[in-house]
Parts: structure tokens; sequence; C-alpha cells
């Protein structure tokens, strides 16, 4: 028996491998219980915390809408960075598709409201640019 332990999209599997006596036939592989990942998701550069937390998550008039529903994956711009409109700000993930977030207009970031690895709602406010 051979122990390894794979990763498939994120989650880490603690495989076992029966090794065949015969060589002509594949062992069968049996799954075992997902290990629990690392609870450092975000990365250390999304060091702020959201600003939202414990209010209201709509968006206001200088921030960035979430167009979707799902979780940030990632998170490109920092508080004080000049971006242009259609600049890529975050990455969403939503039933295994990403979806690249743009900039909505020009200007400079003035608070970034989620991190990554945060399930974020239709509507609520991304980041602040004004």
């Amino acid at each position: 028996m051979k122990k390894l332990k794979i990763t498939i999209e994120g989650v880490s599997y603690d495989v076992e491998i029966q090794m065949p006596q015969n060589e002509g036939a594949p062992a069968p592989v049996r799954r075992v219980a997902p290990v629990a990942q690392a609870a450092a998701v975000a990365p250390v550069a999304a060091a702020a915390a959201p600003a939202t937390s414990g209010t209201s998550k709509s968006a206001g008039a200088n921030d960035l809408p979430c167009p979707l529903s799902g979780v940030v994956v990632s998170v490109a711009a920092t508080v004080g960075q000049a971006v242009n409109e259609g600049d890529t700000v975050m990455t969403l993930e939503a039933m295994k598709m990403y979806t690249a977030v743009t900039a909505h207009k020009s200007g400079t970031v003035k608070a970034v409201l989620v991190v990554a690895g945060e399930s974020v709602d239709e509507g609520q406010g991304l980041i602040t640019i004004e």
C-alpha cells in the first residue's frame, strides 16, 4: 500500500494506492476524506480589513458593485493605486468559473472592501474608487 497526498482544484486529499502483485491489472484507488485547507487564504498584500464589516454590504456611490455572487479569488488593486476604467482589479469565482472584475471608472483606490477567500453577493461594494 502506498500513501500519497494529491491536490485537485485547491482541495487536498490523502489517498492510498494498492500496488498490484501482478503487473497486468490496475490497482483500485480508494478515496479518503479531504484534508482541511490552511486558514491563510488571503495573500499577504491584502492586509486591510474589509471596511464594511458589520454594516450594509450594498455598494455606495463610489464603490465598484459586485457583478455576481461568488468568492473573491484575488485582489489586484491596492489602496492608493491609480486605476483606469476597464483595468482588472480583482478576480471572482462562481460555479468553478473565474470572472475578471474591472474598474467602473478611472481614479484612485480609496478602500478595498473585501479580501481573497471572502464570499460576496451581487451588488455588494468591492472597491471604493474616487
